[in-house]
Formats: C-alpha cells, structure tokens, sequence
C-alpha cells in the first residue's frame, strides 16, 4: 500500500485486526446507501473467509437484535458518508462495549462516528468516477487485507493489482454507456415503478439503486428483487411493460441471472440489461473479478440516474423529508 492510501487509516486498521489475533465473526453494520455497500464486503467474506462468519444488519436491528455472542472475538464494521447517522454512531459504541474491535468507514474526519470507533477507514466520493480511494474500492482492500492477514487470502495481490486501472475503465464506460443511458432517462421518464434485479455480489447495488436513486432521490416507485427468489413471488408482476434493470454479473451467481433474464425477456418489452462481461473486469482482475463488478455497476447506473433525473426535471438533490424534518 502506498502512503497516500495508508493516510486514509486502511493499513492501521487492518493492523489492528491482525494484531488482535482471532477474530471469528465480522459483522456489517450501517444504514441506506452505506449499508448497500458494506454487503459488498460481506459477500467477499462469505465467498472466501475459511473460518471466518459474517453477518449484515441495519444498525437499528443490529441494536435491536443485540446478539450475545459479540465480544471480543467480533469486527463490527460500520460505515456512514456523513459520519453522522445515529443508528450506525450507537451501533459502533454498543460493539465497543460488547468489547468487539471496531471499524468504521467514512467521508467525514472528526465526525461522531469518527470519534465513536477504534479504528477510522476515509475514502474519497464521486458518484461519477472510480479512484483508488473510492468507498468500494476501500472497502474491497479492507475485506481482503484483513482475510490476507488472517488466512493467507490470495486474492488480495489480485484486486490492488486492478486498483489503478478502475478509473480510466470508468472513464471508458461512461462513455460506452452515455447514449444508452440518455434513451432510458427519456422512455422512462413517465414510469411510475421501475424495479431492479441482481443476485451474488450485485445484489446490493440493485437494493441501493431501487432505495437511494429511485425511491429517495426520483420519488419513483421501486423495489429490488433477487434473481435467485424471482421465480418465487415476483415474476408475477411480469407483463409486457413492466420496467426492470436487470444486472448480469460475473461468478457463480451470474447463472441466477441469466434464468431470470431468459423468461423476463418473453414476457416484457421493457428490459435493461446491463452485462458485466462487458466491462473487461476479468482482462486486470482475474479471478477477483466478480468482487469488482459493484463498482463498475455503480458507476454505470449513476450515468442513468443523472439522465433519468434530466429527463424527469426532478434533481437528484431533491428531498421531501430527508435532512428538512424530525424522522
């Protein structure tokens, strides 16, 4: 890791776990958009942890549930932009307590999260470009620099290898994407829900499109069904104008996908099917590849926001309650 990188507290903390010695669950601890994105880091832990459980909460069930089992074999990773949300500040205090070791990802130094954790994680934010020190990005080199120094995990050489190209691939993207983009904030202006579909690591990033881009910031209707439980319930609000952005990823997952899509497409006419094959994540990434496939998701889809959002006249910006009321 460089200097600039390690300014950021990212080799701090993943010192510290190391020097904690056994560490036999991780827990991901946040709310909304941030939540979204720490699943990211669960998912890697699932996949690749050998002796490693993790668990995902909204901090308010994560106070609520209270499991008895934290203590001092736990991570409880958290994670607000702001560094202010109160569930996820009091969750970090409660897992100190508990005597768990602490880690908390940010925008914002000296924030009461900031002060509320051990161990503080800062990244950089722009919704419309990929930089080495991008929330995803310090997320994914936490994750697995933690499982490098616990196990021995090899992938870790692989996703910091890829780290330096993710920009100029986003740059290429956004472009590949900017007409497509632009036909979709146009013939979807007018719609009135449009749902989101993804499984395996994409799966967040379906969730945080529907909540935060569409629910919260388009006052459009929505909600994100798992390629994986389509067949179970949803695929019965399919019909020849239903609206559904449909992610295909990479790794074991990508087959849900692929099921969900190939009997969408007989019955709807108004599919977006975003591949990321496409991406040529596998060409820098390898085998880590599917681990960075949010990322580029991310990234691609704020392109359709921000033409959505145009064509609807209606600010990404634009709030009814959030940040101008008691909630």
């Amino acid at each position: 890791m460089n200097d600039q990188v390690k300014n950021y507290g990212l080799e701090e903390a993943i010192a510290a776990v190391a020097a904690r010695g056994t560490i036999r669950e991780i827990y991901f601890v946040a709310c909304g958009g941030s939540y979204a994105l720490l699943q990211e880091g669960q998912y890697v832990v699932d996949r690749e942890a050998k002796s490693i459980a993790s668990y995902g909460y909204s901090s308010a069930e994560f106070l609520s549930r209270a499991p008895v089992r934290l203590g001092k074999d736990s991570l409880v990773i958290t994670c607000s932009h702001s560094g202010n949300t109160p569930e996820t500040v009091a969750a970090t205090e409660y897992a100190r307590k508990a005597g768990a070791l602490t880690i908390s990802l940010t925008n914002l130094a000296d924030s009461p999260l900031d002060k509320a954790t051990e161990n503080t994680v800062f990244y950089e934010w722009d919704p419309l470009a990929v930089t080495s020190k991008h929330n995803s990005v310090m997320l994914l080199l936490l994750v697995f620099g933690i499982l490098d120094k616990l196990e021995g995990n090899s992938k870790y050489a692989l996703v910091s290898k890829a780290v330096p190209a993710l920009h100029d691939m986003g740059e290429k993207l956004k472009e590949k994407y900017a007409a497509a983009a632009s036909e979709f904030g146009e013939s979807h202006k007018r719609e009135p829900v449009i749902y989101t579909m993804a499984s395996g690591s994409n799966h967040s990033t379906a969730y945080a499109f529907a909540i935060c881009l569409l629910q919260e910031m388009q006052w459009v209707h929505s909600a994100c069904i798992h390629s994986g439980e389509y067949f179970h319930g949803p695929f019965e609000i399919t019909d020849f104008d239903t609206p559904i952005i449909i992610l295909k990823g990479l790794g074991n997952a990508r087959k849900m996908d692929e099921r969900a899509l190939a009997f969408a497409e007989k019955y709807s006419k108004r599919l977006t099917v975003l591949d990321a094959e496409d991406f040529g994540l596998e060409a820098i990434a390898g085998e880590a590849a599917e681990y960075l496939t949010p990322i580029m998701f991310n990234l691609v889809l704020r392109v359709y926001a921000v033409e959505l959002s145009d064509s609807r006249g209606h600010p990404l910006t634009v709030r009814r309650y959030m940040w101008r009321m008691e909630y």
